[in-house]
């Protein structure tokens, strides 16, 4: 494969006892059993799991520490930035219906790597799917009161849901058109049957038809529990054929997707995937639009 400077738009590092979710018991999750990564994961573990993949740069998303802890939780990232230099770039977390939504914007603004905020908003009838706590939280009108706050310091909102939310998150960019959105795992395709993939192609098409929303690749073995070149090839094909590589980003989802994989087999398997596009297109999904839309 031609080498290729890539930014990794989609990781996690963390310390095990500030999160919750992976330090008390076991609950299904989406992803399976999670035994082998209820560990601290750090940015040098991180680091050596890249090894000669060409990534340069990397975008830290955050993982959901307890309520009233995202501050605390980006203002790690910022101290691991500043000690390391990596990650480039910090999506933190808001809850956007929160009274204080506007402030806590205001202080995670004013830390120089943070970029975004993510509110997963992802619902599903199967519990073990589901997060939010209703499907419809971004019609929420306290909800949208705190997200219209998000231009006002130039952050992009990651958007997080299923091909049954797609109709409505299409609903939400339209209504914000002056905020960038990035949809988290091509829209998170979960129904392989023929009525679910029709409703995944609707959703992406609808998405698609918004300039303000991009797309991240990411997270593609998270239903299979696998990393598997023929649905890579698939999902990426159907996404950047709605959006244009152009607005479309590379990210790797670890260290979730290093339950069933590693680093280089995951990122081999991605340029296989893409490698039949030209090199402009390869050269955005793996690194100019990320390194647009990050300022990075």
């Amino acid at each position: 494969m031609k080498s290729v400077p890539t930014i990794d738009a989609h990781h996690h590092i963390w310390r095990l006892d500030d999160l919750p979710w992976l330090s008390g018991p076991q609950v299904p999750r989406i992803f399976g059993p999670y035994q082998p990564i209820c560990r601290d994961y750090t940015i040098d573990e991180y680091r050596d799991d890249l090894g000669e993949c060409d990534v340069v740069k990397s975008v830290y998303v955050q993982t959901n520490w307890p309520a009233g802890k995202g501050y605390d939780e980006a203002r790690w990232v910022q101290s691991i930035s500043d000690a390391t230099g990596w990650p480039h770039a910090c999506v933190a977390h808001v809850d956007l219906a929160s009274d204080d939504a506007g402030s806590m914007l205001a202080r995670l603004a004013k830390l120089p790597v943070t970029r975004g905020i993510r509110q997963q908003l992802h619902w599903h009838q199967n519990p073990q799917y589901r997060f939010a706590s209703r499907p419809d939280l971004m019609n929420d009108a306290a909800w949208r009161r705190g997200f219209a706050k998000l231009a006002d310091h130039g952050l992009l909102f990651e958007i997080q849901i299923f091909a049954s939310q797609m109709a409505d998150g299409a609903r939400l960019a339209k209504s914000f058109p002056e905020t960038v959105f990035v949809l988290e795992h091509a829209g998170m395709l979960e129904d392989m049957s023929a009525d679910g993939l029709v409703l995944w192609r609707e959703g992406i098409h609808a998405l698609a038809d918004c300039p303000n929303v991009h797309v991240k690749l990411s997270g593609l073995g998270t239903f299979v529990h696998a990393c598997r070149e023929e649905l890579m090839h698939f999902i990426i094909g159907e996404t950047v054929a709605a959006f244009g590589a152009d607005r479309c980003l590379f990210g790797s989802n670890f260290p979730i997707e290093k339950l069933w994989t590693d680093y280089a087999t995951l990122y081999r398997t991605f340029r296989k995937a893409i490698a039949d596009l030209g090199d402009r297109e390869q050269a955005a999904i793996l690194h100019d639009t990320a390194a647009r839309l990050y300022r990075i």
